[in-house]
């Protein structure tokens, strides 16, 4: 079956005048499934997909970690001696030296093949665009579709004609429509010709089919039909909602809202008052209210990453992380194929005193050791202070094909504090999630929003933090 309507869907209609219908597809695990694909030895294992552990190296960070390795609290981007030290080598492990790790208490690591991975990603999103005439691609292992006019809300028959067949997918459906039928061909298809498995969030608008697919990982199908948007949200807690994360939460759970139903509940005027107008546009979500068409996105402005951390001065702790952000925006750039103007850092200093140092180089480069020891230099201004939150970014990216620039042209450019909005008037005693410099810093998406996931993710004061139920740190966090 190829890519078009299914029986049953009225292609004539104006699709204007029908509810739309969205697809948001999430790769589950993805680099760990792709090791999976060549490897099944692997399935039911826990995999560590990252770099670092190599031999003669000692620094790196965690790419992906399969569910099986989170359950021994291996997340993305964990310092890869954080992962060991969490989840040792499965190689370590001796049944016969009490001194080796217990063996059912190891993982397999593995470091990142972006050659093969993207091999496997071009299988996915052939099938994607076969299925949708609207595709916007978030990263490698995440879409929307827009499928409105492949299919439809109207329920499916039941068998012999009696009537409509009950959903078998999760969420709020009650029979199955034939949406919910096209996502699971898509689902199928995925599985069937690139291998890997994902899960599904299908809803009336963006942000709950981006809530939805994440509702039933690994593998899931989530339907939320149109007018039980805000009913399936209600229950979930704050953090679920599309662009809630620790810092709003926190801020969020103070004024005693606790879950999605409570900001749907809320005075829109009053979280305006705390958040700007990204509170009235929680509260818009919250209650399923979403008009974002899906359209192809643009090229990001800025490639960033961050990691909370307990309070600490510890110097050596502060490095490791920075290297292990700085390797992952690295590969993240070259996964993307671009180049990069400005590497910058962000300190967050107790309570939310949030500093960002950047420097400018005289071309585009591609050099994931430059990210490194640029964003450490930088760093050593903090030595001596007491952090709470780490973040390296590299912008002015080049998507074009041109020449990098000299080393020995970067090392006169001197520490700029004012480039691509990084620093200038930010510095100590600005409060995080205020807006302004911290929304530069964010700086994702090509029509000005915060963060380049999905055009209205503004929450520019934790989005970075986070968590994506894949586990994976590279695909969509920031991009």
């Amino acid at each position: 079956m190829d890519g078009g309507t299914l029986p049953g869907s009225d292609a004539d209609d104006d699709a204007s005048e029908r509810s739309r219908v969205v697809f948001h597809v999430d790769m589950d695990c993805f680099y760990a499934s792709c090791e999976r694909l060549r490897h099944p030895d692997l399935r039911g294992e826990p995999v560590v997909v990252g770099m670092g552990y190599e031999p003669g190296e000692t620094v790196g960070a965690v790419a992906t970690a399969s569910y099986e390795a989170r359950a021994f609290g291996v997340e993305s981007a964990t310092p890869v001696s954080e992962a060991l030290d969490r989840l040792p080598r499965r190689v370590d492990a001796d049944p016969d030296d009490p001194a080796a790790p217990d063996p059912e208490e190891t993982g397999r690591y593995l470091p990142v093949d972006m050659a093969y991975y993207e091999e496997v990603a071009a299988d996915v999103k052939a099938v994607l665009r076969d299925c949708a005439d609207v595709l916007r691609e978030v990263s490698v292992d995440e879409a929307y579709l827009d499928v409105t006019d492949r299919t439809a809300w109207d329920a499916a028959g039941g068998a012999g004609g009696d009537g409509p067949a009950p959903s078998a997918a999760a969420g709020p459906s009650e029979v199955r429509t034939l949406a919910e039928g096209y996502a699971r061909h898509v689902k199928q298809r995925i599985e069937r010709e690139a291998g890997v498995p994902a899960s599904v969030g299908v809803a009336p608008n963006m942000s709950a089919a981006k809530v939805a697919s994440d509702a039933d990982k690994p593998d899931g199908l989530v339907v939320v039909p149109p007018g039980s948007v805000a009913e399936f949200l209600a229950p979930l807690p704050t953090a679920a909602l599309h662009g809630v994360g620790p810092v709003t939460e926190r801020a969020l759970a103070e004024r005693g809202i606790e879950t999605a139903g409570d900001v749907a509940d809320a005075d829109p005027d009053a979280l305006a008052d705390e958040f700007g107008d990204r509170g009235r546009e929680l509260v818009r979500r919250a209650r399923g209210e979403d008009d974002r068409e899906v359209t192809p996105r643009g090229l990001p402005k800025s490639l960033s990453r961050e990691s909370s951390l307990p309070r600490t001065v510890d110097e050596e702790r502060k490095r490791e992380t920075v290297s292990a952000l700085a390797a992952d925006v690295a590969r993240r750039a070259r996964e993307r194929g671009c180049l990069y103007r400005t590497i910058g850092i962000k300190a967050v200093l107790p309570p939310f005193d949030v500093n960002t140092r950047a420097h400018s180089l005289p071309g585009p480069v591609d050099d994931p050791d430059l990210v490194e020891s640029v964003a450490l230099e930088l760093l050593s201004e903090f030595d001596d202070d007491e952090v709470r939150k780490l973040g390296v970014r590299v912008s002015k990216l080049d998507f074009a094909d041109s020449d990098q620039a000299t080393l020995g042209g970067f090392e006169g450019t001197g520490r700029d504090r004012g480039d691509d909005g990084l620093e200038g008037s930010g510095g100590r005693g600005e409060r995080e999630g205020a807006g302004g410099k911290l929304t530069d810093w964010v700086g994702g998406g090509p029509d000005g929003s915060a963060s380049g996931d999905d055009d209205a993710a503004t929450e520019a004061d934790d989005a970075p933090d986070r968590r994506t139920g894949d586990g994976q740190a590279s695909l969509g966090d920031w991009s």
